[in-house]
Formats: structure tokens, C-alpha cells, sequence
């Protein structure tokens, strides 16, 4: 068994085959790159002395396996842990292959597989690794708030909250997101989330007749869009206000269609568009004092 420093080693539990517990290699004691290590474990952080067992494989990072240094990755059908279906996701959502993603990480594609198909909890530098080349952050491969609503933190010591321009709540508005549109229903008002792209200035989104989106159409809507920093309790919002059209001519749904981002992800029969040309576009955002 030879490693290289940053590589992982991970410990298998001799009845399932799972991962037991991993580690980032961060000290050598041999030049050859033989046992022990220094291994900071992925649970606690924690730097220990290692003697590998029968239990334990290699999995480099970066580098050229050497022959027979360590065992591969358990067989059988693949059983991913959380973490490692989040990459995955993310990863087939950007369109990356596996060999793409790892060389932007910096890994192995083997080791990116076992993390794919194995339970696991990877080191702390491999999240950060990996969230950079999936251009997301750490806390969402974990899967941190992902069941929580927004705003779980404190409040800034000093904030400020500052009203937008209308040219600054078009830029937040961006070419296409998920907003809010507030509707009266039977049933009294009702605010539900929709797919929206911006195209010629109003606001389109894609819903089914009788839906609770489509009962705007022919009257003054108010549609919210929104964003929070978590780690710094800042955030913004837009409102926009205007009435509520549907799309009828072939030529405009054509061109909706074609243009859009995503389809709903509600999915779903909805081909009906609804446009919102807004009247009134106010917006604030929350900063810290100074900036």
C-alpha cells in the first residue's frame, strides 16, 4: 500500500462492505509512501496515526494508482449515501462526465465513482474540491436547510435595509428563476411557486388551465421574487405588479417555448403561458451598515 499526501483512505466494515470511516491523508512517514499516516477523519476532524489493516484501501487523488496499492472499491449494485447522490445530481445536471468533474476537483475518477455509488462521508477539502468544480457550495452537497425555510440565522448586528432602483430589480430579476404569484382564488388569497423566464421586459411563466396560476390571468398580479445569504443574513427582494395575460398567439407561445430555461418543474401537462408586464417594480435588499 503506497499513497501520496491528499490522497483518502477509507475504511471498510468487513460485514457490509460499507465505509466505516475516511480520512484525508496529510502526513507521511516514509518517502516510498508506505504505512502509517497522519489521517485527519472526516467525522471529527481529528488528526491521528494510522497502521492501514486488511480493511482499509487507498483511493488516490490525483495521482497514478500504483499497482496493487489497495483494494478497489467494494462490488456490487450501487448504494449511494446522500452526499453522494447530491453530487451526482448535480453533476448530470450541468451535463459534466465523471472524468470532467474529477479532473476539476482534482481526484481520481475512480475515487469520484465510489463517492457516486457509496455510502460515505468525504473529507472536508474533498467537499470544497467538489464544490468549486460544480460551482456550488459545500453546505448544499451536505444538504444543509434543504427541508428548513430560509432565515434560520440571526440577524446582523447593524443592518441597513435600502430600497432598489427599478433598473436594479430588473437585473435581480435575471433572465429566468423561480418566483411567487399571489392570486385570489375561491378560497381566498393564495401565493404559489412558479418557473418565470423575463422575455421583451414581462415576466412568463408556463401553467395548466383551472391551475391556481392560471386564475390571474385578467387581473392585477403581484409576483415576488426573492434571495437570502444564509451564512451572512442578508438578502433581497422584488415586486412586480402588473395585470396578468394569457399567451394566445401561436407565434408568441412558440417563441416562449423555445426560449424557456427549464421546463415547470412540477412537470406536468402545462403549455398555458401567462405574461405579466409589469406597472410597478419595487424592490430592497438587507446589508450590513457600510456596505
Amino acid at each position: 500500500m503506497r499513497a501520496h499526501l491528499g490522497d483518502q483512505i477509507v475504511i471498510e466494515s468487513p460485514a457490509t462492505g460499507g465505509t466505516r470511516r475516511d480520512g484525508e491523508i496529510v502526513g507521511l512517514h516514509h518517502e516510498d509512501g508506505t504505512p502509517p499516516y497522519d489521517v485527519r477523519w472526516s467525522d471529527t476532524d481529528g488528526v491521528t496515526l494510522v497502521f492501514p489493516g486488511p480493511d482499509a484501501h487507498i483511493e488516490h487523488l490525483g495521482h497514478e494508482a500504483d499497482a496493487g496499492a489497495g483494494a478497489p472499491p467494494p462490488a456490487g449494485p450501487p448504494n449511494p449515501g446522500d452526499i453522494g447522490r447530491r453530487i451526482a445530481t448535480e453533476r448530470e445536471r450541468q451535463g459534466l462526465t465523471r472524468e470532467e468533474t474529477a479532473r476539476r476537483a482534482r481526484m481520481a475518477p475512480a475515487y469520484l465513482a465510489y463517492l457516486e455509488e457509496r455510502p460515505g462521508d468525504p473529507s472536508l477539502a474533498t467537499l470544497i474540491r467538489l464544490a468549486a468544480a460544480l460551482n456550488t457550495s459545500v453546505q448544499e452537497l451536505r444538504g444543509g436547510g434543504a427541508d428548513l425555510p430560509p432565515g434560520q440565522g440571526m440577524a446582523l448586528l447593524r443592518p441597513q435595509l435600502h430600497d432598489l432602483t427599478p433598473q436594479e430589480c430588473r437585473t435581480l430579476l435575471s433572465t429566468h428563476g423561480v418566483g411567487r404569484i399571489a392570486v385570489t382564488t375561491p378560497e381566498g388569497p393564495t401565493v404559489v411557486p412558479v418557473n418565470y423566464d423575463v422575455v421583451d421586459d414581462a415576466i412568463a411563466y408556463r401553467t395548466a388551465p383551472g391551475s391556481v396560476p392560471a386564475a390571474a390571468v385578467g387581473l392585477e398580479t403581484a409576483f415576488e421574487v426573492d434571495h437570502f445569504d444564509e451564512a451572512g443574513s442578508q438578502g433581497w427582494s422584488v415586486l412586480a405588479v402588473g395585470p396578468a395575460q394569457a399567451v394566445t398567439d401561436p407565434d408568441d407561445v412558440r417563441r416562449l417555448t423555445e426560449q424557456a430555461h427549464s421546463t415547470p418543474w412540477a412537470g406536468g401537462g402545462r403549455e398555458m403561458w401567462v405574461s405579466i408586464r409589469p406597472a410597478r417594480l419595487t424592490g430592497r435588499r438587507i446589508t450590513s451598515v457600510g456596505q
